[in-house]
C-alpha cells in the first residue's frame, strides 16, 4: 500500500521542515503551556536531545534520566549493598520502556524530524549554502574513524562515569557528564534567552573542565555545521541508543532489491549523514545505524520504488522518477540551491 502517490515537488522536504519547526517550538518552549511538572512526567524519556536545562522545555531527553538513574539508583544502591531487584532496576527499566514506546512510533526519524539540535544544525547548514561556503563531505575513510565515537560516548558518558560516581569513586560532577558537554544544553537555553549555560562553573575543577569542553564543542559544532552536514549527530549517543533498537520499530527505510538500483549514487550524495551503504547495499545493510530517516535518499532516487520509507506494511514515501527530476530543479542532492 502506498499512501503518497503523485507527490508534488518538495512535499517530503516541506513536511519535514514544518515538523522540525513545530517540534523545535514544542521541545524548547512547550513547558510554557504544559508547565514544567507535567512536561517532566510525560516526556522524561523523549528520544531526542530536548534539554532539561531549558527552563521552558516541553520535553527532556532520555539521556539525562539514564545518567541520573545509573548514578543515583544503580551506582549508589550497589555501593550500599542493596539487592539487585525492583528497587535497583525499576527506574532504569521504566525510562527504557517509555523511551521504546516513543521510539516505536517513528524509529530513528526522531533524529531527522524531531530533535531540536538536529534541526538547528540543518538551519546552520542551509545558511552556509546561502553564504556560498565550501561544502565538505565526510569521506568513507573518515567515517570509519568517526562512527565508533558515538558508541564510546554512550558507554562512557551515559553509563560508566555515572555508575562510578554513584559508587562514590568519582566527584559529583561526573554524575551527568554528557549533559555537561551536550551542545543542546546551550542551544535550547539560548533560544529562551538564558545565558547561564555559557558560563563556566568554578565550584570544582571537574565542573570547570566540563564547562570548558561544552563551550568548545558547541563552538566547534556551530562552525562546522556551516560546511559539514549534521556534524554532532555523527557522535551523538542518542543515535547509538536508537541504533540498538532500530530493527524493532515499524518505521523503516527499505531498499530490498539492489539489482533495480541504477548505481547513480544520488542517494549517497543526498544523505546528510554521508552513508555510502545506501548506494552500495540492499536489505538490512542499507538501513545503516547512522541513518536518521530523513528521506532525502528516497527523494533523489530516480528509480520507482527502489527506496521507500515504510511504517509496517504501509509505504509512506517511495522514490519516483518525476519527483526526483523536480527535486533536482530546486537544489542539488548536497543541498546547494539552484
Amino acid at each position: 500500500m502506498n499512501f503518497w502517490t503523485g507527490i508534488s515537488f518538495g512535499q517530503l522536504t516541506a513536511w519535514r521542515r514544518w515538523i522540525q519547526a513545530l517540534a523545535f517550538l514544542l521541545t524548547v518552549y512547550g513547558g510554557i503551556y504544559t508547565g514544567p511538572y507535567l512536561a517532566d512526567k510525560i516526556s522524561r524519556s523523549f528520544p531526542s536531545l530536548s534539554c532539561v536545562y531549558d527552563g521552558l522545555h516541553g520535553t527532556h531527553c532520555a539521556l539525562i534520566s539514564l545518567q541520573h538513574q545509573t548514578h543515583h539508583q544503580v551506582g549508589e544502591s550497589l555501593a550500599k549493598g542493596a539487592e539487585v531487584g525492583l528497587t535497583l532496576l525499576k527506574p532504569l527499566g521504566i525510562t527504557l520502556f517509555s523511551f521504546l514506546l516513543f521510539f516505536l512510533v517513528l524509529n530513528k526519524a526522531f533524529c531527522g524530524w524531531i530533535c531540536p539540535l538536529g534541526t538547528f544544525q540543518e538551519w546552520l547548514f542551509m545558511a552556509g549554502r546561502r553564504l556560498g561556503l565550501v561544502f565538505r563531505r565526510i569521506t568513507p575513510d573518515w567515517l570509519g574513524k568517526v562512527r565508533p565515537v558515538k558508541w564510546l560516548i554512550l558507554l562512557l558518558f551515559i553509563f560508566v562515569l555515572p555508575l562510578l560516581t554513584g559508587l562514590g569513586l568519582l566527584p559529583h560532577a561526573f554524575g551527568d557528564p554528557f549533559c555537561r558537554i551536550c551542545p543542546s544544553r546551550i542551544v535550547t537555553t539560548l533560544f529562551t534567552g538564558d545565558l547561564e549555560q555559557l558560563s563556566l562553573a568554578t565550584r570544582s575543577l571537574p565542573e570547570e573542565v566540563f564547562g570548558w569542553l561544552g563551550n568548545v564543542l558547541f563552538g566547534f559544532m556551530v562552525a562546522t555545521a556551516m560546511v559539514v552536514r549534521q556534524p554532532f549527530c555523527r557522535i551523538c549517543p542518542m543515535l547509538s541508543l536508537h541504533a540498538l533498537f532500530r530493527r524493532f520499530a515499524p518505521m523503516q527505510l527499505s531498499k530490498p532489491d539492489r539489482h533495480r538500483c541504477g548505481s547513480c549514487t544520488n542517494c549517497y550524495q543526498a544523505c546528510p549523514m554521508d552513508i555510502p551503504e545506501i548506494a552500495s547495499q540492499s536489505g538490512a545493510a542499507a538501513f545503516h545505524e547512522d541513518c536518521i530517516l530523513c528521506g532525502r535518499c528516497a527523494e533523489y532516487c530516480p528509480r520507482p520504488a527502489v527506496i521507500t520509507l515504510k511504517w509496517g506494511p504501509w509505504v509512506w514515501f517511495a522514490s519516483q522518477r518525476e519527483y526526483c527530476r523536480q527535486r533536482f530543479r530546486g537544489e542539488t542532492p548536497e543541498g546547494l540551491p539552484r
